[in-house]
């Protein structure tokens, strides 16, 4: 393909067509700035930010810390702690090991209030 002797270059197959928004609250902002100044850059002047946050953040990787714990063997570990549950249950029916004084129906509430905190500290886990 022949050159262009005059205006822009074309990018060719570096044309970016893929979007992103960041917004930012007032201290995020003010570091954001405080990196541009110490970059030299004018943070007013339009297409200053992109280049240096998109460098930034493809040069540099996430450190493992930083990265969610893997989540895919989840529902295959509460199952078997379930499966564990109904065994236990199962035994102490049949050593009748289960105290008069509990009702079926508090053991229920108990083991609702354990599965909804574990699903509160997954979903945390995930905005976090």
């Amino acid at each position: 393909m022949e050159q262009r002797k005059r205006g822009r270059k074309r990018l060719g197959d570096r044309k970016r067509y893929h979007n992103i928004m960041l917004r930012f609250n007032n201290m995020e902002y003010e570091r954001l700035k405080q990196l541009c100044e110490s970059y030299q850059l004018d943070i007013s002047k339009r297409g200053t930010t992109s280049p240096l946050l998109r460098r930034l953040i493809l040069q540099q990787g996430a450190a493992e810390k930083d990265r969610l714990p893997d989540t895919s063997s989840l529902a295959y570990h509460i199952n078997k702690i379930g499966n564990n549950i109904n065994q236990l249950v199962k035994l102490a029916h049949h050593k009748n090991l289960r105290s008069s004084s509990s009702s079926l129906q508090n053991e229920i509430q108990k083991t609702n209030e354990l599965l909804y905190q574990l699903l509160k500290t997954i979903s945390e886990e995930k905005q976090g």
